[in-house]
């Protein structure tokens, strides 16, 4: 199925990501590519409309940062946001300048013009009719002279042009961001763009994605086998459900237990996987390796580091035995040799290709890595299958739910990599571990038992994040007529839309006391709980 297509050009801004969610809520696919990209591959993506991000610079700096000629000969809608605005006002005949009063942060924006995009839009009006938006700003320079032929479309008192229009080329831009949740009505707005003016159709479903995604697994694999390394998060359980569902038998999943899980998941990932989907799943158990490994490391990043490469290592050994050539492997849950395999399935998603450079740019940003976005299938020499490539988070989530995955699951709070290997502070060693993941389930259990009686949700659906973290200090306690010097326990849970920025939760203060009182009287070796009452930034969400 052919579907609709958004091309966000990406200027550099950090929120660019942010854009691309917002669109694909409006269910309208897109994707985002640096704006260098060639004449020709605007030509070829051949978009409904196109979309110019923000950036760190300024339009009348010596740099390279344009959008492509062929932007403005496509004949489509464009959207400039922030530095998109500015470079659409150089290009097409305006002038920006720097700001002589910088805006960060909340604004209260006046409508003019009344332009298609704004029709209808607006969070309140003033005593003399005037429709009103509250957004958030961040920029330094403002447009001075509008480009011939565009109109103003909405101003501030610092600036008198906040947005701009040519309704007849379908031009618009704006100075704030609609792609944050601070500014109110930013995703009517986007969704007013892809939609009304662009005419996008709204087909991108993931219910109706599945048939799509099942065709193309089918026709990439063929009759070959296919290796999966199953973590127990959404990703990579999404991802397994989804080509089993199109490929059965042909696919082995390997399951490496690091010692560093949640309580039970190993058993729960067996259960699901093996148990009511009926896959094929080896099951590795590497916990001591892992822990002899890390006995002694304190650094956050040297246990990072030493995790994520026994993590390949240990799954690199497994994969080896089930290549084709190898004479297949025979282990936990596999009912047959396989013939052996060609494609190394992945779990990669659209945020990891994005943040890893990998969106087929010339001078895309590398902002962290991911060992699931390359070098890993040319070490075993093995194709690559990663059928969530082009899907963000909670797209990955409908589709789980779609496929048949359990609610719970798929919905789970996201869980590092290094499992609890970060959530130990300092030194991780096998009774920190044991403590930490029976008081984790008891506050988990807490989350999901309590009800917030103004929404009808469970504490656990009104966070975004909660864990809790081990603290390797002794404090004083008293237990019946006892002394205790015993350990300590952080309880973390933030709220957020997208995890750039995070909120502590406002927990009721009798969810934390049961779960302190469960804590210190079902966890033997634990004598005081705390909660965590730090905001991102300056905190991290998680400890380490």
């Amino acid at each position: 199925m052919q579907h609709d297509k958004i091309l966000i050009l990406d200027f550099g801004s950090q929120v660019t990501q942010l854009i691309a969610r917002r669109v694909r809520e409006a269910h309208v696919y897109c994707e985002i590519h640096p704006n260098d990209v060639s004449d020709a591959f605007i030509r070829s993506f051949a978009p409904k409309g196109i979309i110019l991000s923000g950036s760190h610079a300024s339009t009348y700096e010596d740099h390279e940062l344009r959008a492509p000629q062929a932007v403005w000969d496509a004949g489509v809608p464009v959207l400039g946001i922030c530095y998109g605005m500015f470079t659409m006002a150089v290009q097409l005949g305006g002038q920006v300048e720097a700001s002589d009063k910088r805006e960060f942060g909340y604004a209260e924006v006046r409508a003019h013009g009344h332009t298609e995009l704004f029709k209808g839009i607006q969070d309140f009006s003033t005593p003399e009719g005037h429709g009103m938006l509250k957004v958030w700003m961040s920029h330094g320079d403002k447009v001075t002279a509008l480009p011939p032929g565009f109109k103003l479309m909405a101003s501030t008192p610092s600036c008198p042009i906040a947005g701009m229009a040519n309704e007849d080329r379908g031009y618009y831009a704006v100075q704030f961001h609609p792609e944050v949740t601070h500014t109110l009505q930013g995703a009517e707005i986007l969704g007013r763009f892809v939609r009304g003016i662009c005419g996008c159709a709204g087909d991108w479903i993931m219910g109706n994605y599945i048939e799509e995604a099942v065709a193309r697994i089918r026709e990439q694999v063929g009759d070959e086998e296919v290796i999966l390394g199953l973590s127990g998060g959404v990703d990579s359980s999404v991802a397994a459900a989804l080509i089993h569902r199109a490929i059965g038998d042909q696919l082995t999943c390997v399951f490496v237990d690091h010692g560093l899980l949640r309580l039970n998941e190993g058993d729960m990932v067996m259960d699901m996987f093996a148990g009511r989907l009926h896959a094929k799943v080896i099951r590795v158990d590497a916990s001591d390796l892992f822990l002899g490994q890390l006995a002694g490391v304190t650094d956050p990043e040297r246990k990072r580091k030493i995790i994520g490469g026994l993590f390949v290592d240990v799954f690199k050994s497994e994969a080896a035995k089930l290549k084709a050539g190898d004479g297949g492997h025979k282990g936990e849950n596999v009912s047959r040799a396989v013939k052996g395999a060609t494609f190394l399935a992945q779990g990669t998603i659209y945020p990891d290709v994005v943040e890893s450079g990998g969106t087929q740019t010339k001078k895309a940003t590398t902002i962290k890595s991911h060992h699931n976005v390359g070098g890993l299938p040319e070490q075993l020499g093995l194709k690559l299958l990663e059928p969530l490539r082009e899907l963000f988070k909670d797209e990955v989530r409908e589709l789980g739910v779609a496929l048949g995955l359990p609610h719970d699951m798929v919905y789970r709070h996201p869980f590092p990599g290094p499992g609890l290997g970060v959530r130990i502070l300092g030194e991780v060693r096998k009774d920190y571990a044991d403590l930490l993941r029976r008081a984790d389930a008891i506050f988990i259990e807490e989350l999901r038992s309590t009800v917030e009686p103004h929404s009808g949700k469970t504490w656990y659906d009104l966070t975004s994040q909660a864990f809790t973290v081990f603290l390797p200090v002794k404090s004083v306690g008293v237990m019946g007529d006892g002394r205790t010097y015993d350990y300590v326990v952080a309880l973390r849970a933030v709220q957020t839309s997208d995890f750039m920025t995070a909120d502590w939760a406002e927990l009721p203060y009798s969810l934390l006391k049961r779960t302190s009182s469960r804590i210190i009287n079902e966890v033997r070796g634990i004598n005081r709980v705390t909660y965590d009452v730090s905001s991102k930034p300056p905190a991290t969400i998680e400890w380490e």
